[in-house]
């Protein structure tokens, strides 16, 4: 059985896809701010053609309703060929697809087990490591 986490940490946090012990969460420092952070990621996906569907600034809304937040930014992305397995195998693992890293200052945790797909969970991992490693990189 693969556990797998939400996300969450510049420190830049990413899901570890196949990882079974109690901590599941990658943590990566990034010499760079936050949102340069998550811009160099967008490109590295952009130049891979990964989809980023969505950029959240949790602390831009936090703002917006007088309160304040370290800067905090989500970024959703995916490549469906992946994830559509695994969502045929159980759909409730579509809370966490697609996928995210949180640049951050807080931690959040969750966990969803689906069988018989470690191979594309390792497949993801890769490919994680490989993205976020590109992104923290210094110039």
């Amino acid at each position: 059985m693969v556990k797998w986490p939400a996300l969450i940490a510049a420190v830049v946090a990413i899901p570890s896809l196949a990882w079974t012990g109690d901590d599941r969460m990658v943590v990566k420092k990034s010499s760079h701010s936050v949102a340069a952070t998550l811009d160099r990621l967008s490109e590295v996906l952009k130049t891979r053609g990964i989809g980023i569907m969505a950029r959240v600034d949790h602390a831009a809304a936090a703002e917006k309703v007088g309160q304040t937040l370290k800067p905090t930014q989500l970024l959703i992305f995916g490549n469906p060929k992946l994830g559509t397995p695994l969502m045929q195998s159980n759909r409730k693992i579509g809370v966490e697809l697609p996928l995210k890293v949180l640049a951050w200052e807080d931690v959040l945790k969750s966990e969803y087990s689906v069988e018989g797909h470690d191979d594309v969970f390792r497949e993801m991992d890769q490919a994680l490591e490989k993205l976020t490693d590109e992104a923290i990189k210094p110039n």
